[in-house]
């Protein structure tokens, strides 16, 4: 007689609650970090209750988004206890114990390894895992259609205002093989966009010398020119380009060599500019490239050569010395540069920043002054292009699709090739077909527009 089969019971796994806060780059570290975590048996946990660690993975570019990270710490001491703190505020791990003393450890940016020893220690995994705990992907944080894609940490740049390269040093680029093995991986997951990030896109591989790599038969650079072009060789299950959407693009002189990837579709066209000023005087004070008239005659070619391309920038008022001249100029360039898209910022001292010992502070008023002026100058401008789309035929990728109305009428949420994620606008699109969802792509007419948004339908 058989002995009877014994089911053999596994160990429950602890399970690890995140809060990411700042950045894409942020997020891109929290997606690792949880990869990791899951390989080694962990669960995921959507609440505080049901967590048996809390990560809090912190930003601590501004002095807001330190109080706003010291908020996130303190909410998931009070409804966990067991907290682990990551990111950019690592270093300051004494101002952190001192505010918060029951923290069970505290690591700095993208230290992967020590976060998830840390995590070990406070709640050991389950040996011997019998399957396999994560997707071919890796653990993704953003929706399932569209991915990050960091391709370098820290940066060479020491800009006046910025602490970025003393919280993740000097620029260090992935391996181009590496950077592209992973961006098939995700597509092979279902990726239908890529939004390539880093601190700064352009200057990827130049601590390697541009240090080339077999890939596919063939030899490619750690350069970004080389990296955009495999990129737009890329093809989904169902046999399309995805979207490549660059971003934190310093505007060196071999972007010009991207342009002409947008114009043949290998490439979305957009490209995501820090410009952060246009004033000279303002500039040279920001340690930033002072060159804001050959910007703009490069921005004319740029639209030359593909004549749909978005440029997204992000601008800095009031910051230490800024004349109201030099606010002037700055409005004046925008007219003539005419940008897509356009995020402004009232300059805030960094503690450790160079800008907080420069002269000429602006008087927090004229900060807010001139951050309306700004903000009505540049919703005229996207009021006016998005308009002017208005009964174009356009492709958009859904973010959303919304439930049927009293009329049977679907909804959904999009966007279009000039629109990235969380940052840019949404078209809004009404009697979408049965059957969609998110991550298709499809072609929709533009039948109206405000300043910041299209309103659409799906072409008959």
């Amino acid at each position: 007689m058989c002995a009877p089969i014994m089911a053999t019971k596994i160990p429950e796994a602890p399970k690890v609650g995140m809060v990411s806060l700042g950045c894409p780059k942020n997020l891109v570290d929290s997606e690792r970090i949880l990869t990791k975590l899951r390989s080694d048996g962990y669960l995921m946990s959507a609440d505080y209750a049901g967590a048996d660690v809390v990560l809090v993975n912190t930003c601590g570019f501004l002095d807001s988004a330190k109080e706003e990270s010291l908020e996130a710490i303190g909410e998931a001491i009070a409804e966990n206890g067991r907290v682990i703190v990551t990111g950019c505020m690592g270093d300051e791990a004494e101002l952190i114990r001192q505010k918060f003393p029951q923290v069970l450890a505290v690591t700095g940016a993208h230290q992967y390894e020590q976060v998830v020893n840390a995590v070990h220690d406070a709640s050991p995994p389950v040996p011997n895992a019998f399957v396999d705990l994560v997707p071919e992907g890796g653990l993704k944080l953003t929706p399932r259609h569209y991915s990050y894609l960091k391709i370098s940490e820290g940066c060479n740049h020491r800009c006046s205002f910025c602490i970025i390269p003393s919280i993740r040093g000097d620029l260090v680029s992935r391996r181009i093989d590496a950077v592209l093995r992973e961006a098939e991986k995700l597509v092979a997951a279902g990726t239908k966009e890529l939004l390539v990030i880093s601190q700064d896109t352009s200057a990827y591989g130049v601590d390697t010398r541009h240090d080339p790599r077999q890939w596919k038969g063939r030899e490619v650079r750690a350069h970004m020119t080389d990296l955009a072009r495999e990129l737009g060789q890329l093809r989904t299950s169902e046999g399309a380009a995805p979207w490549v959407r660059l971003h934190y693009v310093y505007p060196y002189p071999h972007v010009d060599h991207v342009i002409p990837l947008m114009a043949e579709g290998l490439l979305t066209p957009y490209l995501d500019i820090p410009f952060q000023h246009a004033s000279p005087n303002v500039l040279k004070a920001m340690k930033r490239p002072a060159n804001e008239a050959k910007v703009l005659d490069r921005i004319r070619k740029w639209r030359d050569i593909c004549p749909d391309i978005a440029i997204r920038s992000s601008f800095v008022v009031g910051f230490p010395g800024e004349t109201e001249a030099d606010f002037q100029y700055l409005l004046d360039w925008l007219d003539e540069a005419q940008l897509d898209r356009v995020g402004a910022f009232r300059f805030e001292p960094v503690e450790g920043a160079a800008a907080n010992d420069l002269p000429g502070a602006v008087p927090e008023e004229v900060k807010e002054e001139r951050y309306q002026r700004i903000m009505e100058k540049t919703a005229a401008i996207s009021a006016a292009k998005l308009q002017a789309k208005v009964g174009r035929v356009l492709p958009v990728i859904i973010d959303e699709v919304g439930e049927a109305d009293e009329d049977g009428s679907v909804g959904a949420t999009a966007r279009s090739q000039a629109d990235a994620p969380e940052i840019d606008g949404n078209v809004f699109l009404r009697d979408v077909g049965e059957g969609l969802k998110a991550g298709d792509i499809l072609d929709v007419v533009i039948e109206d527009a405000d300043e910041h948004d299209l309103y659409g339908a799906p072409v008959a």
